[in-house]
């Protein structure tokens, strides 16, 4: 239920999810869901601890055997293919807190930031700055692949370029520390 409800989410958008539509798409009636979710709260946290686990998976797989430059852009790009093919899955990851850290959405936040601090680990970041390096990372990928997705590029640049530009840049901080 909640892959289709992340499904309906990347085709309809976030907002655009209801019971009511998730139950017609499954085939039975909207009571019916709620044997499995709370509601459309509970819903929608499933369906971002999903987007957060894929995401996760997507890029610890694209940078597995790869340091510096190289796994930065493979950890970027996987990011940003993510989201532009699941938009709707990965808005329902925007504004979640964790219970706590058993919590499904914790889990697949860890597994993102596993990725995430794996591409770290081929530049010289100090361990006191390494937390507000995830942090940049996981901004300018977030960003630039939410912008992109939502049609916020509308300059005459090549998207994939300033893409690359971002990554150089990064990549330049990063090596610089």
């Amino acid at each position: 239920m909640v892959a289709a409800g992340a499904a309906l989410a990347d085709e309809a958008g976030l907002p655009g999810v209801t019971m009511g539509l998730l139950a017609q798409r499954l085939g039975v009636r909207t009571p019916s869901l709620y044997k499995h979710v709370d509601g459309m709260d509970d819903l929608v946290r499933r369906i971002a601890a999903l987007a957060l686990a894929e995401a996760g998976d997507a890029v610890g797989l694209a940078v597995r055997g790869r340091a510096g430059r190289d796994a930065l852009a493979a950890a970027a790009h996987a990011f940003r293919a993510f989201v532009l093919a699941h938009p709707g899955r990965y808005a329902a990851t925007v504004g979640q807190e964790p219970t706590g850290p058993d919590d499904p959405l914790a889990v697949g936040a860890g597994r993102l930031l596993e990725a995430f601090r794996s591409v770290l680990r081929g530049y010289d970041v100090p361990e006191a700055d390494t937390d507000h390096a995830l942090r940049m990372l996981r901004s300018l990928c977030h960003g630039f692949a939410t912008l992109e997705s939502a049609h916020g590029f509308r300059w005459s640049a090549d998207v994939d370029e300033s893409f690359e530009w971002l990554i150089d840049f990064t990549d330049h901080g990063l090596r610089s520390m």
